[in-house]
Formats: structure tokens, sequence, C-alpha cells
């Protein structure tokens, strides 16, 4: 698979904190994760038009999406081709924060809007067995140093809700939900806090590797535009 990561580098750059758990940033310890057997490459809100053309996108299986705190750094026209993309049968895995991110919102078509606390214990829960992303994942897991997400989550009917995430201050939360969206499909996943070991977690690392491999195209094409072919058949009906 190509694999394209964006990371807003931020964070990882400036926060001690950050930095003591990724010191070689979040983006490169995605890519560690990932690129076994794939194309791998990184790009930031330090490249030009965040890393991210067209024609970058036409020769991208699936685009994986973490941010945090500069969502409104990232060009309208950046996120609608990633959008445009998608629609055209490209993967996207957004993480964590990157519920927010303006690809994601655009896909959604709603606030994706949660409830949210620092620094709590997580319990994740398979709710989908059968399904390839959760494939070589025990029933349930625990993350010992997560940040809360919460319900409501304000995100369209998901096809399939994967993980369920519970909180120990006894908040729930659809931590893995899928979407199709025209040819392309989307995986949100909430795991990922950047100041928490988690994308060091080896069921989160598989995780990442399934939804990869879920999200890449079975076909692309162009659906933006309505067509107007000629009949397939002429003569009298």
């Amino acid at each position: 698979m190509r694999i394209l990561i964006f990371n807003e580098h931020k964070q990882d750059k400036t926060e001690a904190a950050v930095r003591a758990v990724y010191p070689n940033f979040i983006h490169n310890a995605l890519a560690d994760v990932l690129k076994d057997g794939n194309t791998v490459k990184t790009v930031t809100l330090d490249d030009e038009n965040c890393g991210i053309t067209k024609e970058i996108l036409d020769q991208t299986d699936v685009l994986f999406w973490w941010a945090h705190i500069a969502h409104h750094e990232v060009p309208d026209a950046v996120a609608e081709l990633v959008r445009d993309a998608v629609l055209g049968g490209m993967g996207l895995v957004v993480l964590h924060s990157g519920h927010m991110a303006k690809p994601f919102k655009l896909l959604m078509g709603t606030a994706c809007t949660l409830r949210w606390r620092e620094g709590s214990r997580e319990r994740i829960w398979v709710t989908s067995p059968g399904h390839p992303i959760a494939k070589g994942v025990p029933e349930q897991f625990e993350l010992a140093q997560e940040e809360m997400y919460g319900e409501y989550f304000d995100i369209p009917t998901p096809d399939d809700i994967v993980f369920m995430g519970w909180f120990a201050g006894g908040e729930v939360f659809r931590s893995g939900v899928t979407f199709r969206r025209g040819l392309g499909k989307v995986f949100y996943f909430q795991p990922g806090h950047e100041t928490s070991p988690t994308f060091h977690h080896p069921v989160i690392q598989t995780i990442l590797r399934n939804a990869a491999e879920w999200a890449a195209p079975t076909c692309r094409g162009n659906i933006l535009y309505c067509s107007n072919p000629a009949p397939l058949e002429t003569g009298a009906e």
C-alpha cells in the first residue's frame, strides 16, 4: 500500500511532555508501525500546502490524519482535496483529536463534538468481532493512560461500531467507527493522545495496520460530477 501520514507537528516539536513519549515525533512513530511492506510518506503543517496536492492524493491508497490544536491552520482547499479523494476511493484513517479536523467534518456533515477530560484509564471492547479491523484483537484490552472522550459524539450513524471505550470516570465512547463515503472508506479511532504512549501499544499497532488494509481502495474513480452519457441502445422502445 501507499500510505500518507499527516501530523500537524505542533506539540511534538515544542512540548517536553510530548517529546518524552514520541522523541522522533508522532508521524514517524506511526510510520514505523505501518511501514512493513508498504510505501509510507509523512507530511506536516510545516510543508507547503500541508504537503498535500491532488497529484499526491491520487498516488495515495490510505491517508492517516493526526491533529489536535491547529485544525484551523489547514487550508480549506486542502480539506476539500482530501474529501474529494475519499469520495473517489482513497481510504482515510482519522486518529484521536482528528475528529475536529476539517476533512473529517466535511465528510461527516456534523459538528463532530464530544466530551473530553485529561487523563483516564480506558478499557476498549471489540463490539464487531468479525470486522477486518478487529482481526487479531482481544475481546477487550486496557490503556493505562488516555484522554477521556465521552458521548454524546455528534457523528452520523456509523456503518460499524468496531470498538467501544469505557473510562474510569464512568464514561463510554464509540471509540472505533467506520463509514463509507462515495467510493472511499473512513475509520475514526479515538485513542492517541499526544502525552500517552498509545501508539507504542502492540494491540493499537495491530488495529492501525488492520485499518490501513481495510481502508485501502477497492476501486478509484471520479464521482464528483453527474455524467450525461449517450444511450447504450437505440431504436424504438
